[in-house]
């Protein structure tokens, strides 16, 4: 089963930016396409966006403009990009491979 690994969260302030990681124990057919999911305080998880195997990347409305999900290739680690962050993208930001049902144990971010 694959294991993935989110990092980079933390606590910034409004408009400021942070860069997500996720990495995956093993980069298989699993990984070819990767998501990224949040959840906020009192809310239910939520989809942010994906990126394909070819590299076409879709959003959440509310992310457009300010997210933005990227990688080398298929066998390397996927990245969120957030700029322009809210105090409403405070969550627990998480990476999946929904295709495989695999998900990583969440990473913190925290807007004030």
């Amino acid at each position: 089963q694959v294991q993935l690994v989110e990092s980079g969260g933390g606590s910034v302030q409004a408009g400021g930016s942070l860069r997500l990681s996720c990495a995956a124990s093993e980069y298989t057919y699993c990984t070819d396409e990767m998501s990224w999911y949040r959840q906020g305080p009192g809310k239910e998880r939520e989809f942010v966006g994906r990126i394909e195997r070819i590299g076409t990347t879709r959003y959440a409305d509310f992310v457009k403009g300010r997210f933005t999900i990227s990688r080398d290739n298929t066998k390397n680690p996927v990245f969120l990009q957030m700029n322009s962050l809210k105090p409403e993208d405070t969550a627990m930001y998480y990476c999946a491979s929904i295709r495989c049902g695999n998900w990583g144990q969440g990473t913190q971010v925290t807007v004030s």
